[in-house]
């Protein structure tokens, strides 16, 4: 078995989400307001932090790599030595090399001020233009060969896609430390239908939960007489809304007997599946909510009659279209 030579923060520790969500509505009078957020996370033991380089585009130009670079360079309180900054090689068409995907961390790099502990592939091109991969994931190994990244991960990838990349991988002695899957309570398919996270305990690999709050579905702020998000958001809240009540209703009660919040119950949850959940946060209150999901956990029987309830959904969350098999 391949061992990871980055070292990830535990459980204990907690994991935190540093990405596109951080940047809707975003203007530079939040930059005072995202520091105070990162040095409240780090102080309390949440030293992951998730982006990548295709968040912060156009306008904004990566700016989510740089102010989360500035905010590591600035930031001089308690763990900042077991700050993990990893960030996704967003996998564009006109990337077509490994000398690309090099070219691509070092840009990430730069903007961040310092080497990237952990780089992502963002998606697989698998169901679409299978051709292109095989070269990015190359680059993706240079990286590490190289000594510009500490690890290397995968994000959106399923199981007999993982098992061809580990095998390459691992003819160049290059261990793949992560994978990412959109994982929660409304989007359990990766786990239980494809069983990635079977695959990544046999093969050493730690499973990472992105949106384990659905979107913010799972808060208990949304309901189908209030005011919803506006686009595609707001159509597939109201969508899915009308047929969640139940596990709504499941997570509020287990909520309620633990006196935590729906999200702090969401994000446990995820965290007791054996996974590493990376909500976002862009306010400090947000943040003080979401470190009140560690420290702690559910027990088997609340478990079960969220996982039960999670069964019963009719409708869930849209998978991500580069999500492979």
């Amino acid at each position: 078995m391949q061992t990871s030579h980055i070292t990830l923060p535990n459980m204990g520790c907690g994991t935190w989400a540093w990405g596109n969500r951080l940047l809707w509505g975003y203007d530079e009078s939040m930059d005072k307001q995202l520091q105070a957020v990162f040095d409240l996370c780090v102080s309390n033991g949440v030293t992951l932090f998730d982006t990548g380089d295709s968040y912060g585009t156009g306008r904004l130009n990566g700016r989510s790599e740089k102010l989360l670079g500035r905010f590591f360079r600035e930031y001089s309180g308690s763990n900042k030595e077991n700050i993990c900054i990893a960030t996704k090689l967003a996998v564009y068409p006109w990337r077509l090399t490994r000398k690309s995907m090099v070219r691509a961390c070092q840009c990430s790099a730069k903007r961040l001020g310092k080497n990237v502990d952990l780089v992502q592939m963002h998606w697989s091109t698998a169901n679409y233009a299978p051709w292109q991969e095989w070269a990015l994931l190359d680059g993706l190994a240079d990286l590490y060969e190289q000594r510009l990244v500490k690890g290397v991960g995968l994000s959106n990838y399923g199981p007999k896609r993982l098992k061809k990349v580990y095998k390459k991988f691992a003819d160049r002695g290059v261990p793949i430390s992560t994978l990412q899957v959109q994982y929660s309570l409304l989007s359990t398919y990766p786990v239980t239908q494809l069983g990635v996270k079977d695959v990544c305990d046999e093969l050493g690999i730690r499973l990472i939960a992105y949106s384990p709050l659905a979107l913010g579905l799972l808060t208990g702020k949304y309901s189908e007489k209030d005011s919803l998000p506006r686009g595609i958001r707001g159509l597939l809240f109201r969508q899915l809304l009308p047929n969640i009540q139940p596990l709504l209703s499941c997570l509020r009660e287990v909520a309620r007997s633990r006196h935590k919040t729906m999200s702090q119950v969401a994000i446990n949850w995820c965290i007791c599946k054996g996974t590493i959940p990376i909500p976002g946060a862009k306010t400090v209150e947000q943040a003080r909510e979401n470190i009140g999901a560690l420290g702690w956990y559910l027990d088997s029987n609340e478990i079960a009659e969220l996982d039960k309830a999670a069964g019963s959904v009719d409708k869930t969350m849209v998978q991500n279209i580069f999500q492979t098999k």
